[in-house]
């Protein structure tokens, strides 16, 4: 089976790498030889040092991707402009797609998928989300028989190693950044990771892949992890919790939510201790209950190993007709429809609420707002006093609350700033038991 691997760079050459050093193996296992012929690059130069003269590179994508003899378009430059059209005329030419492009199909996979499935070819993608973690083979494959209640996900490597740095270190987001930057973890511009968009494509597909729904991207509800206080990482911690970036899709007779946030877990949950770059993603359904899938959600070889496992599941296809291969998003296309997607506002969770107190301030504020919330219609489970976590004359009221409509707490929270002894505007997060 003969690839034409547009890109060298992180990814590509890690593909590169471990298909050269495993070859035998690999092909042992797929039943075929895979060879990587020809490479599309920007540097020639840098290629040449990677690749060797093994291969035929060039500086023109569309001469591969149009090339009679390449069988399958390994697509691992990532953007969704030049890469949506590089394998639209892929598969166009009647070749295969392996991509590890989380944007690009969350984006544009309603067309990509359309158009490979009139073409008779597939387009595979377990490297898009969580990398080394075959979540997408899982959701398509190991868990076909079951009807799926909902699934969470630490899903961005970045923002998991910045929330364990401000947690373990103290320190600020901002600070915590400069490290995941200073490490590799992080981009330049992080604002994909940290902003959440990143994670939402990837839910993107999962959910897809979960519940039969259409991609809906643009539906999610996103929130990054950009406001969050090192504060906030404390008292969590305090209370009993850990905070994570969260990607969650669940689905009920009412539709479908759609959501990514930061959210307090409980600290003895599996999912509170997935620390630094590393990924997990839960699913709950009838039959096989709750499995949690845990693995590195980057990497260079991570991210090759899902590629080459896609490569191998066409190479033990190839040539079968198109009906005999794992749909694109799990369900056959005509059985895709689209899900309504709930309103956040709408949602019923339990929050976690902090207000930074005045000096002076105390029982007498508390009691108050604690009236007010009752008046409102939210129950309180909970609510402490806590000493700043750095700042020891000064303290935090902090309040969780039973299951309420988000909108209803806004409400609540609304009347709790117009109080006389005035709380400032608070923070607020879910609180989720993922169980």
């Amino acid at each position: 089976m003969r690839i034409g691997l547009l890109g060298l760079g992180t990814v590509g050459a890690g593909t590169y790498r471990v298909l050269a050093r495993n070859q035998s193996l690999i092909q042992a296992r797929a039943g075929r030889q895979i060879v990587i012929t020809q490479v599309a690059v920007r540097d020639l130069a840098r290629a040449a040092a990677i690749a060797g003269t093994d291969v035929a590179l060039t500086t023109d994508p569309f001469s591969v991707v149009t090339d009679p003899d390449i069988d399958v378009v390994v697509e691992v430059i990532g953007g969704t402009t030049l890469a949506k059209a590089l394998v639209l005329r892929a598969i166009e030419h009647g070749k295969h797609v392996v991509t590890a492009n989380k944007a690009l199909l969350a984006e544009h996979g309603s067309e990509i998928f359309a158009a490979a499935e009139a073409r008779g070819v597939a387009v595979a993608y377990e490297g898009a989300v969580a990398v080394s973690i075959p979540i997408i083979k899982a959701l398509r494959e190991s868990l076909v028989a079951n009807h799926i209640e909902w699934l969470a996900g630490i899903i961005n490597g970045t923002s998991n190693f910045i929330l364990t740095e401000m947690r373990s270190k103290g320190l600020s987001f901002d600070a915590a950044l400069a490290d995941a930057q200073r490490l590799g973890y992080a981009e330049a511009d992080p604002s994909f990771d940290v902003d959440g968009i990143d994670a939402a494509h990837k839910l993107c597909l999962l959910a897809a892949n979960a519940f039969g729904s259409t991609l809906q991207f643009q539906q999610i509800d996103i929130q990054g992890i950009t406001e969050l206080q090192v504060a906030d990482m404390a008292y969590a911690e305090q209370l009993g919790y850990r905070i994570k970036l969260l990607g969650i899709a669940k689905r009920s007779d009412a539709g479908l939510e759609l959501r990514v946030h930061p959210a307090l877990v409980p600290v003895e949950h599996l999912m509170a201790s997935v620390e630094g770059s590393m990924n997990a993603v839960m699913v709950k359904s009838d039959a096989a209950g709750i499995t949690l899938h845990y693995g590195a959600g980057a990497g260079s070889e991570e991210t090759a190993s899902a590629v080459i496992a896609d490569l191998v599941d066409l190479a033990r296809t190839f040539g079968a007709d198109a009906h005999q291969r794992v749909p694109h998003l799990a369900f056959q296309s005509q059985a895709l429809h689209a899900l309504p997607v709930l309103p956040m506002t709408e949602l019923v969770g339990s929050y976690y609420l902090r207000f930074d107190l005045a000096e002076g301030d105390g029982d007498g504020v508390v009691a108050h707002a604690l009236e007010q919330l009752v008046q409102t219609g939210v129950e309180v489970q909970s609510h402490a006093l806590l000493l700043h976590h750095q700042d020891r004359a000064r303290r935090a009221f902090t309040i969780l609350t039973r299951p309420t409509r988000l909108a209803k707490l806004m409400q609540a929270v609304n009347r709790l700033q117009q109080l006389p002894h005035e709380l400032g505007a608070p923070t607020v997060l879910r609180v989720e038991q993922l169980t």
